[in-house]
């Protein structure tokens, strides 16, 4: 039996344009958006990693939102998709959710660039979930900062088009792998 499948959206330490450290906004589109994608293909969990009070107050509205009786009358199945989202201060507190109900995760992380001292074949995963579970990490901005490197235990190729343009929006990267993670 496949251990879960758990995704995380990082917002705090990424990277803006210019490889600055940042801490990047929350989207409405992100929360409900990668919730549907995650519905879809039987993620157990959608962690929405940022450190700021406000911004996680912003998010459980947008929630309670998307829970409200109005929301269920005109889009029914957004509700048991949003209910797939936890809201996590930081990084850490994701790993001790899910290794106190399955043990460590398998950290995988994906990027627009390719890291071969640490890749993994989506096809490998697999194999992975019927030992542990996984947890697969989302950078937002530009990505994930380096000081992540050493909490990763593998990177997930990168995505690639028809040329070299590589900048979907991590709602389409997060719907992408989850495809093919499931396929």
């Amino acid at each position: 039996m496949l251990k879960s499948l758990s995704i995380a959206l990082i917002h705090y330490p990424v990277v803006d344009r210019n490889g600055a450290v940042i801490t990047s906004s929350v989207t409405n589109l992100d929360l409900h958006d990668i919730a549907r994608s995650a519905r879809t293909f039987g993620v157990k969990r959608y962690f929405v990693v940022h450190p700021s009070d406000d911004e996680q107050a912003l998010n459980r509205r947008i929630i309670r939102h998307w829970q409200s009786e109005f929301a269920l009358g005109v889009h029914p199945t957004r509700k048991p998709a949003v209910s797939l989202i936890s809201l996590e201060k930081d990084f850490d507190s994701v790993l001790a959710t899910i290794e106190s109900e399955e043990g460590k995760p398998l950290v995988v992380a994906t990027s627009a660039r390719k890291h071969p001292t640490k890749s993994i074949l989506e096809s490998e995963i697999k194999t992975k979930r019927e030992e542990q579970p996984v947890l697969i990490l989302f950078g937002t901005g530009y990505g994930l900062h380096e000081s992540w490197l050493d909490r990763i235990d593998a990177f997930l190729p990168p995505i690639s088009g028809a040329d070299d343009y590589n900048h979907l929006s991590v709602r389409s990267a997060v719907a992408i792998y989850l495809d093919r993670l499931i396929h």
